[in-house]
């Protein structure tokens, strides 16, 4: 009879927290960061460059990185991603530009149409 006890008890906690969490949030976010494949537009406002580090034993060349800066919902946003070297010299700071996002890891960018 205890035991019966102890199980209903048991499965009435655990009814308690798995609605707790499939209730929706009180506020929602308009927010789609990590939500997907998405574009998103966006002004390049700082590139930079780290040097290899010594020590290894092959040849680096680098690593470019280009800043952005989009409008994600109500907030502006800031992303940095390494590019390749191509990336890096095609686009200046203030181009305009499409990034082509999959839960929110850099996929393509594209010039702003």
């Amino acid at each position: 009879m205890q035991r019966h006890v102890r199980g209903a008890r048991a499965l009435a906690i655990l009814a308690v927290v798995l609605a707790g969490c499939a209730s929706k949030p009180s506020t929602p976010n308009p927010s789609q960061a990590g939500k997907g494949s998405r574009v998103v537009d966006a002004v390049v406002v700082d590139r930079r460059y780290e040097a290899p580090t010594g020590g290894s034993g092959y040849r680096s060349l680098g690593t470019y990185f280009l800043s952005f800066e989009a409008r994600d919902g109500e907030a502006t946003v800031h992303y940095e991603f390494p590019v390749t070297r191509d990336q890096y010299n095609h686009y200046a700071e203030g181009s305009h530009v499409q990034l082509v996002m999959s839960n929110d890891e850099l996929r393509d960018i594209r010039p702003a149409s």
